[in-house]
């Protein structure tokens, strides 16, 4: 091609058939990746609840609130 000629695009084509085939393998991707997830909430371990924490009192010494520029 020389710089007189133009590149001419068309959207007149025929669709290709790819963009099936991707959806479908996408489709089979999305399912594998929810069964690992249902597999993985299958096996998940139930654990029993955590003790509720206590006030733990704490004394910080030399602070106090005054600004002292």
């Amino acid at each position: 091609m020389n710089a007189s000629q133009q590149l001419e695009l068309g959207f007149n084509a025929a669709p290709s058939r790819t963009w099936g085939r991707r959806r479908a393998s996408r489709a089979v991707r999305a399912q594998w990746w929810f069964d690992q997830m249902r597999a993985a909430v299958a096996k998940a371990i139930t654990w029993p609840p955590a003790d509720p924490a206590g006030a733990e009192p704490i004394a910080f010494t030399g602070v106090s609130r005054e600004a002292k520029f």
